[in-house]
Order: C-alpha cells, then sequence, then structure tokens
C-alpha cells in the first residue's frame, strides 16, 4: 500500500510541473502555448532558425493542436495554430517585415491569389513596429477570431478570415518557403 501511494504521488508530482521549454540560439522556447483566455493549449511542432545574409533574424516556432510533419496538412487544417517569432538580430524595422510578408506571400501565390490577399495583407501590416533582439511576436490563428497578432503579448489585433492565415502559413511551409532549413525545423525534422 505504501509503494502504490508512493508511486501516485510520484506520478502526480510529475505531471503537475509545466513542460519543458526547448533552448535554441540561448533562447528558450515554450513546448506548450495557451493562445487566448486559457484556451486552447497548442504544443510545439517544432522551431529553427532564420538566417539572412549569415545573420541570425528570428527563431520562428510553430505550434499546432498535435504534431505533424505533413506540411500540406498543416497549410489546409482548420483548427488553431500559431507561429511565434523570437527576434535575435539587434533590430529589424517594420518595413523589412512587412516587406518580408510580402515577399514570402509572393513567392507562394499566383499573382490574383496576391491581388484576393491585398486587402487583408494591408490591415495585418500596420500591426507591426520595428522589433528588437529579445522580442517576441505571435501570430495566431483563432477560428472564429481569424489571425491575431501579438507582440511581446500585447495584442495588436487580428485580420478575419481563415485563408489568410494559410497563406501566411505557405512563407514557412509552403512550396518556396523563406528558408528550407527553417521549415524542416518548424515542421519537427532534424
Amino acid at each position: 500500500m505504501r509503494t502504490s501511494a508512493l508511486l501516485l504521488s510520484s506520478c502526480l508530482i510529475l505531471t503537475s510541473f509545466p513542460a519543458v521549454s526547448v533552448t535554441i540560439d540561448g533562447t528558450e522556447i515554450p513546448d506548450t502555448l495557451t493562445v487566448a483566455d486559457g484556451r486552447p493549449v497548442l504544443v510545439l511542432n517544432g522551431a529553427g532558425i532564420r538566417e539572412k545574409l549569415f545573420l541570425d533574424i528570428y527563431i520562428g516556432a510553430l505550434y499546432l493542436p498535435a504534431k505533424s510533419r505533413d506540411a500540406q496538412a498543416i497549410l489546409s487544417g482548420s483548427g488553431p495554430a500559431c507561429v511565434a517569432m523570437h527576434f535575435l538580430y539587434k533590430e529589424v524595422s517594420s518595413k523589412k517585415i512587412t516587406d518580408a510578408w510580402e515577399d514570402g506571400l509572393a513567392a507562394n501565390h499566383s499573382a490574383a491569389e496576391m491581388q484576393a490577399l491585398q486587402p487583408q495583407l494591408e490591415k495585418f501590416n500596420t500591426l507591426f513596429r520595428t522589433m528588437h533582439k529579445g522580442e517576441v511576436i505571435r501570430i495566431c490563428y483563432l477560428p472564429g477570431t481569424g489571425t491575431e497578432v501579438r507582440i511581446n503579448n500585447e495584442r495588436r489585433g487580428n485580420v478575419e478570415g481563415e485563408a489568410f492565415f494559410h497563406a501566411l502559413l505557405a512563407i514557412w511551409l509552403g512550396a518556396h518557403p523563406v528558408s528550407n532549413d527553417l521549415k524542416q525545423g518548424m515542421l519537427g525534422i532534424d
């Protein structure tokens, strides 16, 4: 009986601790993420570093309801999801950030698709500011709400529509991702 009680106590203690984070380039990336009012809790699918001209710009971390290595399934999913960008570079201007959205979208979508996305993209671009080392952008899709943007956990606004978030995800997971290494990292493929 004592052994059973001790075993039960040990199990309860182990399950009461939060998930352990992953450390990439000295930055802790949480294993789970709560996106809105305590719901839903998403799990870290994978993460990697976005490099440009041999400089580390940010760590991109993908959070999903359940882990998946299938980019097409993720791009066509309808549940909540989140991309967290942990900035490593000393300063990235809002212009560079918004230019990168446009370049990444254009690389993965036709001219007609880009034209259809333009009103949402214009609204999305207004939600960003210059980012500094240590700051975090979270871009989360919440069914019924749309794409929510937070900077350092401060809500900046949202863009309606599920299709817009999936278009954004193609920047990292599409046929022409911003970085193949980052795509593999976000898919949890080492």
